[in-house]
């Protein structure tokens, strides 16, 4: 198991978070508070509000995802509305008489953060067979780097902790590290996303019907003629914003000691760090966000979607023409938005604010807890081992600027590590440390909000599972028991188990 403190594993240090330590009282409490329960006879103590302090009330409207954190001071409610101005922004192409809102593009993804966020809620991909272009998704490239390349930082750095490799790849080198479907005037769309689906029937040991959806993702028309040998697509829908700063203030040594690369307690789960060098501190630190944790705080995550999503510089990631490569002449040539009073496109005061409100968009508080059909799928939950990886409980660090996410006791239902999934959920294009078959587990609190915020149910990293059985049933890999579980369930108890994520 991987080590705990700081002293030991550099990795445990939290170089974004002003800390105050934990008593060794505190740390007992903590272990006893975040022990897995095995009575499900009630709710536990405080399971009704998963962002602790933080968490409001859950409102029946498609705004459950776009509140603010309960415990969030009169003064900074303007930060965070002023944050979801810019977040809702439509940015414009260069040049252009509104000048705090130009530098769009030139190729890009989405005019805005809640273009494919809507509702700070979960995007979707296409949804008729035959239909191309993207619904609030990208398309993630890359191509392997020669045998002979130098060794990355990140590939150092784990050979010394861990010793494992990091598979050597690199963005296309005309398209870049995503694709682009879209252009400001004057400049031609990169390609365009599409997809066919093939239904697939299931069937229960019971008799049970259900089906599930194989998509064959493909990119038409590619405007820089062909892609470079090799090259490796990852379909990706946006996902939900809530929680997000009560994840980032969560110990990074609380995640890394969930660690257990080879598996030496032979439970079949064998989750691992993500770890990325941060462009912030300019170190290897603990990455939290994304659907391979490839990004360490919403800062940093912020600034890399700015860029690579919109095309909009920021002082974390300067480059004004966005993700263009050397290659896109036409488009590093173009018209931007930089080189006014902002400096960037936009500036570190939006940056900051952007970033403040993608910390406190809220958890809601879980509803139904103590119906009986919830505890019995909850049980049916933890005796299928989904806890292994959707851990329930852990508390955030004390913080001495950062009340909010300070010191609370939350329920997020992930344990933030890389799992292999299986060879059905691969997208087999490795990112940083995960390889084309781990994904980060996803937190689940929120998820029974999904079809009320987004006006769907489409889950899993592309969108393919349009409920939550079917998202259960495409679990492989180290969750493959897990699943097996689940399809031997009786109709009642699997009905039960759904029934619990529902209320999450």
């Amino acid at each position: 198991m991987a080590a705990t403190s700081a002293g030991a594993d550099p990795l445990a240090d939290d170089p974004h978070l002003n800390t105050v330590p934990r008593s060794p009282a505190e740390a007992a409490r903590i272990s006893t508070v975040t022990a897995p329960t095995s009575d499900f006879s009630a709710p536990e103590p405080f399971e009704a509000n998963p962002g602790g302090a933080a968490t409001v009330r859950a409102m029946a409207t498609a705004d459950a995802f776009s509140q603010f954190s309960a415990n969030l001071s009169f003064e900074d409610e303007l930060r965070f509305k002023l944050g979801n101005a810019l977040f809702r922004k439509l940015w414009v192409s260069s040049p252009s008489s509104t000048l705090a809102s130009d530098g769009l593009g030139p190729l890009y993804n989405a005019r805005g953060c809640q273009s494919c966020h809507l509702k700070d809620g979960r995007g979707q991909p296409p949804m008729d067979p035959e239909q191309t272009g993207a619904l609030s998704m990208l398309m993630r490239l890359s191509v392997p780097v020669a045998p002979d390349a130098p060794v990355s930082a990140l590939s150092a750095y784990l050979a010394g902790r861990d010793g494992a490799p990091v598979a050597a790849t690199m963005p296309d080198p005309v398209y870049g590290n995503q694709l682009q479907p879209l252009a400001t005037p004057g400049q031609t769309p990169e390609g365009r996303l599409a997809v066919t689906w093939t239904e697939e029937p299931f069937a229960f040991p019971d008799g049970e019907q259900a089906s599930l959806l194989r998509p064959d993702w493909r990119i038409d028309s590619p405007h820089y003629g062909p892609f470079a040998d090799g090259i490796m697509i990852s379909p990706r829908i946006a996902p939900q914003m809530i929680g997000l700063g009560l994840i980032e203030a969560i110990p990074a040594a609380d995640i890394l000691a969930g660690e257990d690369p080879d598996d030496t307690d032979r439970d079949g789960i064998s989750g691992r760090a993500a770890v990325v060098i941060s462009p912030e501190f300019q170190r290897p630190v603990l990455g939290r966000f994304g659907l391979k944790a490839g990004a360490a705080t919403i800062r940093e995550q912020s600034a890399a979607a700015f860029s690579g999503d919109i095309g909009i510089s920021t002082p974390l990631v300067p480059a004004p023409w966005g993700e263009c490569s050397a290659a896109q002449a036409d488009c590093r040539n173009g018209p931007h938005g930089d080189g006014d009073a902002r400096g960037t496109e936009i500036d570190e005061e939006g940056l900051d604010l952007v970033t403040f409100y993608s910390r406190n968009l809220a958890v809601p508080a879980r509803r139904d807890l103590d119906d009986p059909q919830v505890l019995a799928g909850k049980q049916q939950f933890y005796q299928a081992g989904c806890t292994a990886c959707h851990r329930p409980k852990f508390v955030t660090h004390r913080l001495s600027d950062r009340a909010e996410q300070s010191f609370q006791l939350i329920w997020p239902y992930s344990d933030f590590l890389l799992h292999d999934m299986g060879e059905g959920l691969a997208d087999n294009r490795p990112d940083g440390r995960a390889t084309g078959q781990e994904w980060r587990t996803p937190p689940l609190w929120g998820i029974g909000l999904t079809g009320q915020v987004s006006g769907h149910t489409r889950f899993l990293h592309d969108g393919r599972a349009r409920n939550l059985t079917e998202a259960v049933l495409w679990h492989g890999g180290e969750a493959q028991t897990a699943r097996d579980h689940f399809v031997s369930l009786s109709p009642q108890d699997r009905a039960a188990l759904i029934r619990f994520l529902e209320s999450l």
